[in-house]
């Protein structure tokens, strides 16, 4: 059985900082493409950020370049948020995923979400 298990979210405010963990179990997670994704009430999710499975490659949106840092462990199959000056607007449900692409198809699996809450 696949599961992400995120951790890590709370109430923090503006300026602070948090660090939001994914631990994965049931996959081989050292061969999957990692992210982190938001969703906002009365909103879409969208990516917030990845990392390639070796770790080499980062990609991150424009509203989080140069504020969150992914990061991972693949000895422990865990990936990291580290979110730094925390605005408002940061304020989401944010969700771990873990997506493989094959000639096959894509196998995506996804956490359960952490809340995050930032106070002005």
């Amino acid at each position: 059985q696949v599961q992400l298990v995120e951790s890590g979210g709370g109430l923090v405010q503006a300026g602070g900082s948090l660090r939001l963990s994914c631990a994965a179990s049931g996959i081989a997670f050292s061969i999957y493409t990692t992210g982190w994704h938001r969703q906002a009430p009365g909103k879409q999710r969208e990516l917030v950020a990845s990392i390639s499975s070796g770790g080499s490659t980062t990609n991150y949106s424009d509203s989080v370049k140069g504020r969150f840092t992914i990061s991972r462990d693949n000895a422990k199959n865990t990936v990291y948020l580290q979110m730094n000056s925390l605005k408002p607007e940061d304020t989401a449900v944010y969700y771990c995923n873990a997506e493989r692409r094959t000639t096959g198809g894509t196998r995506n699996y996804w956490g359960q979400g952490t809340q995050v809450t930032v106070s002005s």
